[in-house]
C-alpha cells in the first residue's frame, strides 16, 4: 500500500481522486482548513499552508507519492499584490524543495494540455513553469496534462456552462474556431489514479483527452443540445479578447482572478500531441455529450458533492498581506548578493526619509519621524539556502507582533533564471486597513517597481559588457 500526499484534497477534483485512491492506498489529505474534516480508514486529514515550506515539509515524512492539485487564481490573503503565476511559482518550488528533503519518490501533477505554440498565454506559460519546477530538484515528476475538464464544478465547464444557460444568443469572437480536447472530470480521476499506480523514473508528460476534438463553438452547441436549448449564434470576429474576458465574467458570474487567464489560453489550439499519448491514460472514452449529461447530473445532486475549497471567513477577517514582484538581475549575483543589495539601495534612494541598519542578522528599517524602527528583519539562516535568503519580520511600528505569527519576506531564484522573487508572507500592519491599502501598500509597489527597473538595467549592462568581453577578450 503506497503512502499518498493529495494537495487540494478539498476541491473539487482532489475530493473525487480522494475517493477514488484511498480503495487502496493510505492518503495523506492536505487541506489549509483541516479542522472541520474527520479522518477515516486510509485517510489521515493534515493542515498546511503551501506557501509555508516548514509547512510541507511538515507534512512529507514517509510520503512515496506527492500529488500536486494547486492553483493559486484564488487569493489566500485580505491583500494580494500579486500576478498567479509568481505565487504558483513560489508554491510549486516549496513543494519540490520540501519533497526533495524528504526522499519523496516522485511527484505527480495535474496541468493542462501545452499547444506547440512559441508564445504562450500567460495562464499556460505558468503552468508549463511549474511543471519545470516541480522537475527542477531530481525528483520524478509525472504531468497529467488536460484540455478542458467537463464536470458540475471547478473552472472552465462551469464557464462555458453559465453562458449557455444564461445567453439568449452568442455573438462568436475568432476564437470560439479554435481547437480543444475536452475531457470528462470521471476520466481525468481515472487518468490520475493511473499516472500515480504505474511505474516511472523519469520526467514525462502525459496528455489526456475524450475522443473528439472540438470547437469552442461546437461545445456551446452541443451543451445548448443537452440541455435541450435553442443557442443562435452569430460570428463577430473582431470581438477583442479584452472585450470578451468582460462580459464572460460579468455573465458567468466567476471572478475575473479565475476567467481571465483562462480566456486568454483560448487563443490557442489545445489538442493532444501524438508524442504525449500513453495507451490506457491519454484515451478517454467519455464523448463531450455524455460528459455534459453526467456534469449537469452531478450539478443537481451538488448537495452530496464535494466542492471547490471555500476561502474561511478568518482568512478574510484577518488583515494580511501577501506581495509578490518578479524581478530580473545580473546573472553574476547570487540570491545572497540581491538581498544585500535591496537593504543598501533602500537608504540610498531613500535619503534622508530611510534610513537601513544592518547589524549581524538584524536588518532594521526607520523613518526620520520616529526614534524606532518602523520594520525589522531578522535573516533566518537555517530556512536560508544558495537560492533562498528568507527574513523573519520580527517588529517595528508598522508590523503587529503576534506570538504565532510568520510574518517574512524571502528574495528566491526562478529555476536557473536571473529571474528573481521577492515576496512578503503573512503580513499583518498596524495601520488601519483603509489607510494602509492607500497609502503603505502603494508605496511598496512603487518601490519594488524602481528597485526592479535598477536591477535590470544593470543586468542589460552588465551583460552588454560581458558580450562584448567574449567576442574581443584583449579589447582594453
Amino acid at each position: 500500500m503506497m503512502r499518498i500526499l493529495l494537495t487540494g484534497a478539498s476541491g473539487y477534483i482532489g475530493g473525487n481522486l480522494l475517493e477514488k485512491l484511498k480503495e487502496n492506498h493510505e492518503i495523506i489529505a492536505i487541506s489549509r482548513h483541516a479542522d472541520n474534516k474527520e479522518d477515516e480508514e486510509n485517510v489521515t486529514w493534515k493542515e498546511a499552508d503551501l506557501y509555508s515550506q516548514i509547512d510541507i515539509e511538515n507534512v512529507m515524512e514517509d510520503i512515496d507519492i506527492a500529488v500536486y492539485l494547486v492553483h493559486s487564481m484564488q487569493p489566500s490573503s485580505k491583500l494580494s499584490q500579486a500576478k498567479f503565476a509568481d505565487m504558483d511559482a513560489i508554491l510549486a518550488d516549496n513543494f519540490a524543495w520540501a519533497a526533495k528533503q524528504k526522499g519523496v519518490k516522485r511527484i505527480v501533477y495535474l496541468s493542462g494540455i501545452i499547444p506547440d505554440d512559441d508564445t504562450l498565454s500567460e495562464h499556460l506559460a505558468s503552468r508549463l513553469e511549474c511543471e519545470r519546477i516541480l522537475g527542477a530538484y531530481g525528483i520524478p515528476v509525472t504531468t497529467l496534462r488536460a484540455g478542458l475538464i467537463v464536470g458540475p464544478k471547478g473552472s472552465s465547464f462551469p464557464i462555458l456552462h453559465n453562458l449557455v444557460k444564461r445567453l439568449p444568443g452568442l455573438l462568436l469572437p475568432s476564437w470560439a474556431y479554435n481547437r480543444t480536447h475536452p475531457v470528462a472530470l470521471k476520466d481525468v480521476i481515472t487518468g490520475l489514479t493511473r499516472v500515480i499506480e504505474r511505474e516511472s523514473s523519469r520526467n514525462e508528460s502525459i496528455d489526456i483527452g475524450g475522443p473528439e476534438e472540438k470547437s469552442y463553438r461546437q461545445l456551446f452547441e452541443e451543451t445548448a443540445e443537452v440541455m435541450g436549448k435553442k443557442l443562435p449564434m452569430i460570428d463577430l470576429p473582431l470581438i477583442p479578447i479584452g472585450l470578451s474576458k468582460l462580459w464572460v465574467s460579468l455573465i458567468a458570474q466567476k471572478p475575473k482572478e479565475m476567467v481571465y487567464p483562462l480566456l486568454e489560453s483560448l487563443t490557442h489550439n489545445m489538442v493532444m500531441r501524438d508524442e504525449n499519448c500513453v495507451e490506457g491514460i491519454s484515451d478517454a472514452s467519455t464523448s463531450f455529450k455524455d460528459s455534459v449529461r453526467i456534469a449537469l447530473d452531478d450539478e443537481i445532486d451538488s448537495s452530496t458533492k464535494k466542492g471547490i475549497e471555500i476561502i474561511q471567513k478568518s482568512d478574510i477577517e484577518k488583515n494580511d498581506v501577501k506581495s509578490v514582484q518578479r524581478i530580473r538581475i545580473p546573472k553574476q549575483w547570487s540570491i545572497d548578493d540581491t538581498a544585500d543589495y535591496y537593504v543598501n539601495w533602500l537608504s540610498r534612494i531613500g535619503g534622508k526619509f530611510i534610513s537601513t541598519r544592518v547589524k549581524d542578522k538584524e536588518t532594521s528599517i526607520t523613518l526620520p519621524l520616529f526614534k524606532s524602527p518602523i520594520l525589522v528583519l531578522d535573516k533566518s539562516e537555517e530556512r536560508s539556502y544558495e537560492d533562498r535568503i528568507l527574513y523573519y519580520i520580527n517588529g517595528g511600528k508598522f508590523s503587529q507582533t503576534r506570538e504565532d505569527g510568520r510574518a517574512r519576506l524571502e528574495f528566491r531564484r526562478v529555476l536557473d533564471t536571473d529571474e528573481v522573487l521577492i515576496a512578503i508572507h503573512e503580513y499583518e500592519p498596524t495601520l488601519p486597513w483603509f489607510l494602509y491599502t492607500i497609502t503603505q501598500a502603494k508605496i511598496h509597489l512603487l518601490v519594488m517597481k524602481a528597485f526592479g527597473f535598477e536591477t535590470r538595467l544593470l543586468a542589460n549592462m552588465l551583460d552588454s559588457q560581458y558580450a562584448k568581453y567574449v567576442s574581443n577578450p584583449n579589447a582594453e
